[in-house]
């Protein structure tokens, strides 16, 4: 229970640092494809619904428009407008993330992350190192470190004569998922096997007459370790609000002090995972009064006997948590752990990445995926909704799929969720800026189900992006708007069209 709770603890405290749109700056090639007859299928008017055509000139967006909506029963493209084109899929990529670790890993596989003795331990005296070695677990948080800590005390060791050692070797290091984010963006936080938080680390601030308080820690709902290895500096200027600079063996941050107002708070990404972990697991290792030396980060693997292993919950539940709050750490680790599983070695991401492109050719059918990562934060990367349609509609996989989707909500004519609207939806939503994704399940009030894709993406937009701001583009909230009217339009068009 207590794992549950702390698990949706970071959720939905760092919802907006996880889940928020990607900046990305201009792509180095045009995300309009080269121009090819577009392709409809049943797309007119009938049986009293407007004509796809209608709904998307009404949708006013300028940039490119894609859909597939594909029977299951039959696997029949019931309809499809540009479904071919290669578009950035963002966030729905987590979809074919979920189907590529369900298909190799299972949905009862667990990540563990130990503590491993490299000597012996006697009358409670370890004489060898101390390592806490990661297991590329993209959710152990505070408390489960906590726990280890007792756990590690409860097994009878009250001192650690060698060093304390950590390892996230199982997962080749990335200081970041995509590098054309912000570097302050939350949600793109480093790669590692030793992850901590989401790779997240809290910063708070308080005005007190004319200073500021500020706190660096590594928050959950049971504990708030301070932390020393991320480091803030108030800084006398106006923008940028956020600069980062690598300490060596900590994160140097500074902040505009004009951004600062009375107080907040904000999660920062974290570049050096594994001094990370070590120093909140040193701090909860301490209160149970056994000291550990500085944390030295090991490169390669240990060996030695198992003191204490925490486990993950179950990949189910990684899964849908995942698609649920679209954690980038949690798709980026999943991936990666089913290609290393899969090849017998450590992969890279851009390994990993080029392998569940050829597993998604090969299962799922789609021979246009040209993905860059599991999460879909890089927007280089490719797919069209016909692919994702048909890779959708299949029973065995919508049958692991589908009970991990969230339920997409339908409005009224006023724009407030329905809750009793006749078509029901599940499906994983994408969002960049400009680019707005859907791809998932309908089922009509006629009881018929349906598969489909929807991916909407404007290059010369997201042309007038500068990476390095954190607010929002001018236009992007009434663009993103448009576009979520859209593809409720067409779902119910679908409804009303294919229903049965």
């Amino acid at each position: 229970m207590t794992q549950g709770l702390s698990r949706r603890f970071f959720l939905t405290t760092g919802i907006a640092a996880l889940a928020g749109p990607a900046f990305s700056g201009p792509p180095a090639t045009s995300l309009r494809p080269v121009a090819r007859p577009a392709r409809s299928v049943g797309t007119v008017a009938t049986r009293g619904a407007p004509a796809a055509e209608a709904l998307i000139a009404k949708a006013n967006l300028s940039g490119r428009v894609g859909f597939a909506v594909v029977d299951p029963a039959t696997g029949r493209v019931l309809e499809e407008q540009d479904g071919n084109a290669a578009l950035p899929p963002a966030s729905v990529t987590k979809a074919v993330t979920a189907l590529y670790a369900l298909d190799t890993l299972g949905t009862g596989h667990r990540f563990e992350t130990r503590l491993l003795a490299t000597g012996p331990v006697e009358n409670g005296i370890l004489r060898g190192d101390l390592v806490l070695a990661g297991g590329g677990d993209p959710t152990l948080d505070t408390n489960a470190l906590a726990g280890m800590a007792a756990a590690l005390k409860a097994a009878g060791l009250r001192e650690v004569r060698g060093r304390f050692r950590l390892w996230g070797g199982a997962v080749p290091f990335k200081r970041a998922i995509d590098d054309d984010q912000p570097e302050h963006a939350g949600y793109n936080p480093a790669l590692s096997g030793l992850n901590l938080n989401y790779n997240r680390v809290h910063f708070e601030w308080k005005r007190q007459g004319g200073q500021y308080a500020i706190t660096m820690d590594a928050r959950s709902d049971r504990y708030r370790p301070d932390v020393t290895m991320a480091r803030m500096r108030i800084a006398d200027r106006a923008t940028p609000v956020y600069v980062y600079a690598d300490g060596g063996a900590r994160d140097d941050w500074s902040v505009a002090r004009a951004a600062l107002g009375n107080g907040g708070a904000r999660w920062l990404p974290v570049r050096k995972p594994e001094l990370y972990a070590g120093e909140v697991f040193a701090t909860f290792a301490r209160s149970q009064g056994i000291v550990l030396g500085k944390p030295e980060v090991m490169t390669g693997a240990p060996s030695g006997s198992v003191l204490v292993a925490h486990k993950s919950e179950a990949l189910e539940t990684v899964l849908r948590d995942m698609l649920r709050f679209s954690t980038n750490l949690t798709a980026e680790m999943v991936g990666v752990a089913v290609t290393s599983r899969r090849q017998g070695r450590a992969a890279t991401l851009a390994q990993s990445a080029q392998a569940m492109n050829a597993w998604a050719a090969a299962s799922l059918g789609m021979k246009a995926a040209a993905l860059r990562d599991h999460s879909g934060l890089n927007d280089r990367s490719r797919l069209t909704a016909a692919d994702m349609a048909r890779g959708l509609a299949g029973a065995k996989r919508a049958a692991l799929l589908r009970p991990l989707l969230r339920e997409f909500a339908l409005r009224d004519a006023k724009g407030n969720v329905a809750r009793n609207h006749p078509v029901k939806v599940v499906a994983k939503t994408g969002t960049l800026y400009f680019v707005s994704t859907l791809a998932g399940y309908v089922t009509t009030p006629g009881g018929k189900d349906l598969a489909f894709a929807i991916f909407t993406a404007s290059d010369s937009l997201r042309a007038r992006i500068n990476p390095a701001q954190d607010d929002s583009p001018p236009g992007a909230r009434g663009w993103n708007g448009r576009a979520k009217g859209l593809q409720q339009a067409l779902i119910e068009r679908w409804s009303a069209v294919h229903g049965g």
